[in-house]
């Protein structure tokens, strides 16, 4: 699940002139409809898939675990090569390094479109996480070093409204076409073929090439122990449920994966030119700020991940209408995040992001209630709480980007907020991959106690009629599954609100000083 509102997040703006760029100005258009049309293919791919999953279960026989590798796949290589991902900008040229990313994750996603197994979609998820690790970071970049600073701020409004439009509307196009049938799916991947081919035809034969920015060193040492030390944990945290014949085998990938993180950690420490800048979280704001957005987007990723798969498959709402809950969160970030920012400029960041925090907090508590009470109402429960939810990221978003880029100096802002960025990114890999075991442990707790025989797995749609008594322990066994996510998803966005309260800054920024 990507990190909404975090623009600052998604690229470090390279210097250019106040009255040039090497960009002429009758081709700075193109570059901005290229980053515009990159931003939508990663923005809106997170929250798509989560809808198309129980139709993705019902077309390839993904179990559960597989369906939590099919996010987890591209999430793993995304959260772990997006610093990489964004230094490959300045080494190489933009230009050259964006359109890269793009080609990468375009024939990733053709992959994906025709992916015969669950095995090949997780590859091609894999090879697509790759392409967006370089293409994200480089969408907000390009549009800074091609843009003079007068015209700059004006150019990036442009493609933050763009964005936040695609992102609140993505889920529910996507949710249109899955109503379809069940391997309309496959066209939510194919129609990144032509957008995508449109970006890199206009960066490839409208802009002219940029210099390299720099000649830094890529930290390909620790991009490849990230790559590790998070996907064991991954791997580790999603066989916990599993019946396997080596028994110990999550504990054993878990840790190797704490061990491949403490070596990560180890060599950050040492290398020269490290892509995770430890010394940053010496400021008490700056890891407090980082730890929260672990716990409340650790929360997002897990209810936007398993609460369509309840609606979907356990309560029978169809795709279409399901689409509608993404739509709060990414139209009350729009709309919002400038009031919000203000506010936080005059009274500090740390009563909107505690007071949001607490608002996500009990948002997903409703949603919980609402599950475990068996009360099966989208428009008049489930909506209203995301709207809730919404309400309270919307107070987040802008004020921890503050509370993170006024926590460290100012020559460390773009290396801060790619931090940021990944961390948030390896908070939703960790909580699809952790949550999914807690799933599977109480649905198959409720079935087994039931002695109804074998059902569909949590989220997975039901292929034959089942009897009258075995559907309604089905509903109930999805209704207190979610139910136990849910209630560990508000404990973490209280947990994230309570670090906001004893970390954010509670005062105005003080200017700066000539």
């Amino acid at each position: 699940m990507q990190a909404h509102g975090e623009i600052a997040a998604e690229g470090h703006l390279a210097p250019a002139s106040a009255a040039a760029t090497f960009c002429p100005r009758d081709r700075r258009r193109y570059v901005l409809i290229a980053a515009v049309l990159a931003s939508a293919l990663g923005f809106i791919d997170g929250s798509i898939v989560s809808i198309a999953i129980p139709a993705i279960r019902a077309t390839t026989g993904a179990t559960l675990a597989e369906a939590q590798w099919v996010s987890n796949a591209y999430m793993l290589m995304l959260s772990a090569l997006i610093l990489t991902g964004g230094a490959l900008g300045d080494r190489f040229g933009l230009r050259r390094s964006f359109a890269a990313g793009i080609v990468v994750f375009v024939l990733a996603s053709l992959l994906c479109a025709i992916a015969p197994t669950p095995e090949f979609l997780i590859g091609a998820r894999i090879i697509q996480g790759v392409g967006a690790a370089v293409m994200v970071p480089g969408s907000l970049a390009i549009i800074g070093k091609a843009y003079p600073k007068a015209e700059r701020g004006r150019a990036i409004g442009v493609w933050a409204a763009s964005s936040a439009l695609t992102t609140a509307l993505g889920p529910v196009a996507g949710g249109l076409v899955l109503t379809i049938d069940e391997s309309a799916w496959r066209w939510l991947f194919a129609i990144n073929v032509p957008l995508g081919g449109v970006a890199v035809f206009l960066l490839l034969a409208r802009v002219p090439a940029d210099p390299p920015s720099s000649a830094r060193r890529i930290d390909v040492g620790g991009a490849l122990l990230a790559i590790a030390g998070l996907g064991a944990l991954s791997l580790g945290l999603t066989l916990i449920s599993e019946t396997l014949p080596l028994a110990n085998l999550p504990a054993l990938l878990i840790g190797a994966g704490v061990v491949l993180m403490v070596a990560f950690v180890s060599w950050e420490l040492r290398h020269p030119e490290p892509m995770m800048k430890p010394s940053l979280f010496a400021s008490r704001a700056f890891s407090g700020a980082n730890l929260s957005t672990f716990f409340l987007y650790f929360a997002l990723s897990a209810v936007l991940f398993y609460l369509p798969m309840l609606l979907i498959a356990g309560w029978g709402v169809a795709e279409s209408t399901t689409g509608f809950m993404f739509l709060p969160l990414s139209a009350l970030i729009a709309l919002l995040s400038g009031p919000v920012g203000r506010l936080s400029d005059r009274i500090g960041p740390r009563l909107p992001m505690t007071v949001g925090s607490l608002f996500v907090a009990v948002a997903f508590a409703g949603t919980a209630l609402l599950a475990r009470n068996g009360l099966h109402l989208f428009w008049e429960g489930m909506f209203p709480m995301m709207v809730l939810m919404g309400f309270g990221m919307a107070l987040v978003v802008s004020p921890l980007s503050t509370a993170v880029m006024t926590a460290i100096d100012d020559s460390d802002t773009g290396a801060a907020s790619g931090i940021n960025n990944a961390v948030a990114r390896i908070s939703g890999l960790v909580a699809v991959a952790a949550l999914g075991s807690v799933v599977a442990l109480r649905y198959g707790s409720i079935v087994d106690a039931s002695g109804v025989g074998t059902l569909p797995d949590y989220g997975e749609p039901v292929s034959t009629a089942l009897s009258n008594s075995a559907e309604i322990v089905r509903v109930e066994a999805s209704d207190r599954a979610y139910a136990a996510v849910a209630w560990i998803a508000s404990a973490c966005a209280a947990l994230a609100a309570l670090i906001c309260a004893f970390t954010a800054p509670g005062e105005a920024p003080k200017p700066a000083q000539d």
